[in-house]
């Protein structure tokens, strides 16, 4: 006889243990996706000409326009905010999805909910304003999660550098190979440094966002974790010396 009850709390247990943060910020970003106007599953928006001015107005009141931001328009300080969770295509919004699912859920388990979900805002948020801060006369709308997630391949790189993890490189013929985390994050890392040093202010991917929402999120995952736990074990050392 299977005991309800027992399996319901294991299961709960499992849920409250699980990176629920991770999770949740990838269902409320596919929510909010297809009930927008971009999504195209939501008839409320029409077609044609209707479907596409809605879609201008979204980006234009949720995402991020540098001149308006760095000209301290009311409201814009929280537009880097409400930008995390906007998409501008489908392939966009899955292609971040699956960097949070793969790298999300450990940086969570080792952090914890709370701070893993303050750290993963925090670093969108930054990395953000710095692409608005370096383009400063930029009218173009950012939106998008990158920065964010940016931030947490930073910390994966800081906390679980010899993980491996599965990738398709495009001159090894798209073959899933098993690499150690840093080879591929670092390899990422430099692609997108040599893109933001080449890229414009003009549409396309905020490649500088990339740069900078990694970077933060190596530094605090090295200041956080690695710096004081080499303190604790030097201070645990000296006291068991004597």
């Amino acid at each position: 006889m299977i005991d309800w009850r027992s399996a319901a709390l294991d299961a709960w247990r499992g849920a409250r243990n699980g990176p629920t943060v991770t999770y949740g910020i990838i269902a409320a970003c596919g929510l909010l996706f297809a009930l927008s106007p971009v999504s195209g599953l939501n008839p409320g928006y029409g077609t044609g000409d209707g479907l596409l001015a809605a879609q201008g107005a979204y980006f234009q009141r949720w995402g991020v326009i540098p001149a308006e931001l760095t000209a301290g328009r009311p409201g814009a300080l929280l537009t880097p905010l409400t930008a995390l969770f906007v998409h501008g295509s489908w392939l966009h919004l899955l292609g971040n999805m699956l960097f949070l699912c793969v790298f999300g859920a450990m940086a969570e388990e080792r952090m914890g909910a709370a701070e893993f979900g303050l750290f993963y805002l925090g670093c969108g948020y930054v990395a953000l304003l710095g692409y608005a801060a370096a383009h400063a006369d930029s009218e173009q709308t950012l939106v998008g999660a990158s920065g964010a997630i940016s931030g947490v391949l930073g910390a994966f790189l800081c906390l679980f550098p010899r993980s491996r993890v599965t990738s398709l490189f495009p001159f090894l013929f798209f073959l899933p190979l098993r690499f150690p985390a840093w080879i591929v994050l670092i390899f990422w890392f430099v692609l997108q440094w040599l893109a933001a040093r080449s890229a414009g202010a003009g549409p396309g991917v905020a490649y500088l966002a990339h740069v900078i929402g990694f970077a933060l999120g190596f530094l605090y995952a090295w200041a956080r974790y690695r710096v004081r736990r080499g303190a604790r074990e030097a201070i645990r050392w000296k006291g068991g010396g004597g």
